[in-house]
């Protein structure tokens, strides 16, 4: 009997929203920053749909007390990834009502600055958010989140949905935050920090909040130049007017992606928190859009399961290029998509699943989705498309889609082939390169760069006198930036023509596709090349000094003089760049001790992983190490962010494989913390 029972109560799990609704959940949460924990009650409104002896939320590694339905204890078996309750559950509406504590191992994370501050956030994309808040990893079960957090008033507090009420009491504030509609678990989101906020409105009056931390206050313009201009384009392109109450984007200290589309309040990685200058090679313009994006594309209408996730990352990548193109021109839209077209070729080579399969890679799913839209767009015309679009938005409101569903909508408003469509574009790993160009080919911008691209092998001297037309016409940069590329290999004296007027072309993007050409400068081409140096691109900038630092010994305290005082992108990547150089330089400077120190500062945990890992590069590439910068390394092996903890573990099996290295490595071991010694000893066992 208790096979037959089990049985049941497993085929109950696999179907749970066939036999219960859950409609809202009110969470009153409380975290603590020292123990990296938090602690709650939750309240869970639901409704069974037909009798079942068993319901389960999924929640990794927590604690459960006072789990009551209706006010009454009930039985409850905590597995260590789902609370389950076992009771007589007959149809009608119930409330479930719990105490939970949980020290969660991801998905919620603690992020220490100096002064003892922190930054708190959330990552749920995919099945996470069950780690840090009892919910559903089952995307097809949409609850309405309304979610108090308890917390130092030195700090904003930001969750899902519209601020309700703000309540003081013994140096805490307790943040009540709603909403109005449904959404699936993985949008849960929660963000504590030091923030200064700017307030705006969207032309169809929605609230709009954006973010900084204090020291980046004299950012925002540069980080947000668009932000409202995308807003106002989106709701007018896709024909639907934002389907929430409120929006809000604020960066986190080593986020885990670029960003993510939590329900009304995005978040995204510091790394697009710019100047003017870092504009230029590190805007947040397609991520913003991206993101917003998705609360239609993805957050009002989900992708039923993973088969059917291009509805979510193909669109939100479309709708996105589409809001580049509102703001940056035709040129650019068509040149972002002659670029993704071109990975998604080479990348079919070795990839062979589709868009249309669960495990399609993220390259497939977004890219060649956007793709597939591009090609319906234009073949069934704008006016089709975006009635189709609107339908599909509106039918579909807070549930769950299928690409079929989307499908039902085009064929209202076309006779467009779309079983012919789904072969080509969601079935077939095969990029249609004739369909591709023959679209593409109505830019006259991509005309050029498709003569440009067959001149690949052939040589110079035949092509030269196209190339230099090319360079010296009013072209689109990306196609300057093509010919300096595909010359990348030449000799020196056979390219020094273009590479001048390359320079001489003014255009950043072009002169930094020129910068990176020659490993070594020649003399002749010196003062040529030091008006890099210059230019309004910290990427640039680091490229130039580096190679003019390397090729001209003799020049080495000028170029260290003039970038003295050059900080770069909000990762250090001049300061850490410059520290090295000079370390690097006999008798540069008489206090050596100290740009060791403020290098190996960049390196600690006071600095987020990219500025960290900077650093790093740099201490280990220039040999100036020691067993603080081991130390270091080592401490980023136990990184969240796994890039991160990657790059320590394959830079330390480098450095093993050098006898006096593994030596020091030893000696450091003992202290270490236990993290620490875990994955050093993991990596001197290999």
């Amino acid at each position: 009997m208790k096979y037959i029972l089990f049985f049941i109560t497993c085929f109950s799990f696999a179907q749970q929203t066939q036999f219960v609704d859950f409609k809202s959940v009110s969470g009153q949460l409380k975290l603590n920053a020292a123990e990296k924990s938090l602690s709650g009650s939750v309240d869970y409104a639901f409704e069974v749909l037909q009798p079942i002896d068993t319901i389960k939320i999924d929640a990794k590694n927590m604690e459960f007390t006072q789990v009551k339905v209706d006010g009454k204890e009930v039985f409850f078996v905590n597995s260590g990834k789902e609370l389950k309750i076992v009771n007589h559950f007959l149809k009608g509406n119930n409330h479930l009502t719990f105490n939970y504590s949980a020290k969660p191992k991801q998905a919620l994370y603690f992020v220490s600055i100096e002064n003892s501050e922190v930054q708190i956030w959330t990552q749920g994309q995919g099945r996470y958010t069950s780690n840090w808040f009892p919910s559903f990893d089952d995307v097809n079960e949409k609850i309405i989140f309304n979610i108090g957090i308890t917390y130092d008033k030195d700090y904003q507090v930001v969750s899902n949905g519209v601020l309700q009420n703000k309540t003081e009491k013994n140096n805490e504030i307790h943040w009540q935050y709603g909403m109005k509609n449904p959404m699936s678990s993985y949008l849960l989101m929660l963000a504590i920090g030091k923030f200064e906020k700017k307030e705006l409105q969207s032309k169809s009056k929605i609230p709009l909040e954006y973010y900084l931390e204090h020291k980046d206050a004299d950012r925002f313009e540069p980080t947000y130049r668009y932000s409202k201009r995308i807003f106002d384009f989106l709701e007018k392109e896709i024909g639907v007017k934002y389907p929430w109450e409120i929006y809000r984007e604020i960066p986190v200290r080593d986020f885990l992606y670029g960003g993510m589309e939590n329900t009304t309040s995005t978040l995204f990685t510091t790394r697009y928190v710019v100047d003017s200058t870092g504009f230029v090679d590190r805007n947040y313009t397609n991520v913003d859009a991206h993101e917003l994006a998705h609360h239609w594309f993805g957050d009002l209408i989900t992708a039923q399961s993973s088969t059917h996730h291009w509805l979510q990352e193909g669109f939100a990548t479309y709708y996105a290029l589409l809001a580049e193109k509102e703001i940056f021109g035709e040129d650019y839209f068509y040149s972002k998509l002659y670029e993704t077209a071109q990975q998604i070729k080479f990348a079919s080579r070795t990839d062979s699943i589709p868009v249309l399969n669960a495990k399609a890679s993220s390259l497939t799913f977004y890219e060649k989705g956007a793709w597939a839209l591009f090609v319906l767009h234009e073949s069934i015309g704008d006016k089709a498309f975006k009635k189709a679009i609107k339908s599909y938005l509106k039918k579909y409101a807070y549930q769950t889609v299928t690409t079929a569903n989307f499908f039902d909508e085009i064929k209202k408003v076309s006779n467009f082939d779309l079983v012919q469509f789904q072969k080509t574009w969601l079935e077939s790993a095969v990029f249609d390169t004739a369909a591709a160009n023959a679209l593409l080919s109505k830019n006259k911008a991509i005309q050029i760069r498709l003569e440009v691209d067959k001149l690949k092998k052939t040589a110079l001297s035949e092509k030269k006198d196209f190339l230099v037309k090319t360079l010296n016409s009013n072209v689109y940069y990306t196609v300057k930036e093509a010919i300096v590329n595909q010359i990348q290999t030449e000799k020196y004296e056979s390219k020094k023509e273009l590479l001048l007027i390359a320079l001489h072309t003014n255009n950043l993007q072009v002169r930094q596709a020129a910068s990176g050409t020659l490993d070594q400068i020649p003399e002749d081409f010196r003062t040529e090349y030091e008006t890099l140096l210059n230019d309004k691109s910290y990427q640039t900038q680091e490229i130039a000094l580096y190679y003019l630092w390397k090729s001209f010994p003799d020049r080495r305290t000028e170029y260290l003089n003039k970038s003295k005082n050059w900080i770069g992108f909000n990762d250090y990547n001049l300061r850490t760049l410059w520290l090295s150089l000079a370390l690097s330089t006999p008798d540069y400077t008489d206090k050596p001790e100290a740009l060791i120190s403020e290098l190996i500062t960049f390196s600690s945990t006071r600095y987020e992983a990219s500025t960290r890992q900077n650093a790093l590069e740099k201490l280990i590439a220039f040999k100036l190490t020691n067993d603080q910068v081991m130390s270091n390394l080592v401490n980023s092996t136990t990184h969240h962010m796994w890039q991160f903890s990657k790059f320590g573990r394959d830079t330390i099996r480098i450095l093993l494989k050098n006898s006096e290295m593994r030596v020091s490595f030893e000696r450091i071991l003992p202290n270490l913390t236990p993290d620490e010694q875990f994955q050093l000893n993991r990596l001197l066992k290999e």
